[in-house]
């Protein structure tokens, strides 16, 4: 038996997901598609029964807009929405804007998978040149952040992300759950993927392997050392889960027609 449960998502697709494009830290709104699988995450979580006490959301939009969107969806737009930079999507560096396709045509699709899902590679840093540098840095939602503006990344590797994920999970997340509250949190495809590394032990060589789709839903059964009972579950039509699984996964391919 469960002594906490937990669920974690990463949130409905973006405008630049559909792009194919490393979004990062630019701020999108959901697609069309994405407020669709976002809408379906609530119903889907309304149908299975969960009740929210508390929800956790990086600073960005769609991050914050899913989860807006799911407690419309299980008629719990009361719950409380506390946001954090450090839920944000990992920090791609200059790769911010870059379609994965292109990069992977230029660079080889080994280059762009060991970018997009390697646990201590760094891509190269942002520069002040760089077209998104001033929408980024001069965005209002970080200058009331925990840390100084010159001190924000520049450019982040997963055990970066994990680093700066794991004070606010420690100091924040942990406490709400060992209080008996039952916790969503809407992130990103690789502040989910850190914290998931963390919690089950995934090892830095296995955590390349593993991918997130959007707008799905992962239940996390704990014990009372918030040690998993078992590997994490994703919620929904399992073979719709692979094809979304596998259509994230072909991002980082050159598309056949330029093989």
């Amino acid at each position: 038996m469960a002594k906490y449960r937990l669920v974690l998502l990463r949130h409905g697709e973006g405008a630049w997901t559909k792009e194919n494009r490393f979004c990062s830290w630019v701020d999108q709104k959901l697609s069309s598609d994405g407020i669709k699988e976002a809408q379906n995450c609530g119903k889907h979580l309304k149908a299975l029964g969960f009740e929210f006490d508390l929800v956790f959301t990086s600073v960005l939009s769609r991050s914050i807009q899913t989860a807006w969107l799911i407690l419309e969806e299980m008629g719990q737009e009361w719950v409380p929405i506390q946001s954090s930079w450090r839920l944000n999507e990992r920090h791609y560096g200059a790769l911010i804007g870059l379609n994965r396709a292109e990069m992977a045509l230029n660079h080889g699709e080994e280059q762009v998978k060991i970018w997009r899902r390697s646990y201590d590679v760094t891509p190269p840093p942002i520069c002040e040149s760089h077209p998104y540098y001033d929408e980024i840095y001069n965005d209002r939602r970080y200058k009331c952040s925990d840390v100084s503006q010159e001190n924000l990344p520049k450019a982040e590797s997963l055990k970066d992300v994990l680093d700066r994920l794991l004070p606010y999970w420690n100091e924040k997340i942990v406490p709400e759950l060992k209080s008996g509250k039952m916790i969503l949190i809407s992130a990103h495809g690789n502040s989910s993927r850190a914290l998931l590394k963390h919690v089950e032990g995934i090892s830095d060589e296995d955590i390349i392997n593993v991918t997130l789709p959007t707008g799905v839903p992962i239940l996390l059964e704990l014990d009372e050392n918030l040690h998993p009972l078992g590997p994490h579950q994703f919620l929904g039509d399992q073979e719709a889960i692979q094809a979304a699984i596998k259509k994230v996964e072909d991002q980082g391919k050159v598309k056949s027609a330029e093989k």
